[in-house]
């Protein structure tokens, strides 16, 4: 299965855009012999300023497929182990592509949000969407070390 991230903003070099592509790189040299690898990194930016509802039709256009969770405040708060074993489910079942989408300051639309599988948050806080593609990037990692069953995850 493919892991796709969708995101709106675009990342310039800097210590995001280093652990980001760190975290990736280990997810998809450990995620392959499981049947996971990555997929595309999509950027998307609104440059007229529509706001979530523009950002949205952006998004939609890049999604791979229908297959796709967003990052969200409002969503669920699994535990990496549960992260890990959603990501089993999925690749088990046959999804050949699974986007992760990240939306920009504002969040995500609430229609596109109703399109998605599901909606995972990363604690009642609201993190900048950069970081957010970091944290998104580790928990993939650490969701193949776990299915890996190597060390890495250590709970």
């Amino acid at each position: 299965m493919r892991v796709h991230l969708c995101v709106v903003g675009r990342l310039k070099g800097g210590p995001e855009k280093t652990l980001i592509d760190d975290y990736l790189d280990r997810f998809d040299k450990t995620g392959r012999s499981l049947g996971l690898s990555l997929g595309r990194v999509v950027e998307v930016e609104d440059r007229k300023g529509g706001g979530m509802a523009a950002e949205a039709a952006l998004l939609r256009k890049a999604l791979p497929s229908s297959a796709f969770w967003v990052m969200d405040e409002r969503g669920t708060r699994p535990t990496s182990p549960e992260f890990a074993q959603q990501l089993a489910r999925h690749r088990d079942s046959g999804t050949g592509d699974l986007s992760f989408v990240i939306g920009g300051a504002d969040g995500i639309d609430p229609a596109l949000r109703a399109e998605a599988q599901g909606a995972i948050s990363f604690g009642a806080m609201v993190w900048p969407h950069m970081l957010a593609r970091v944290m998104l990037s580790e928990q993939l990692y650490r969701a193949a070390a776990i299915l890996a069953g190597t060390p890495y995850h250590r709970a």
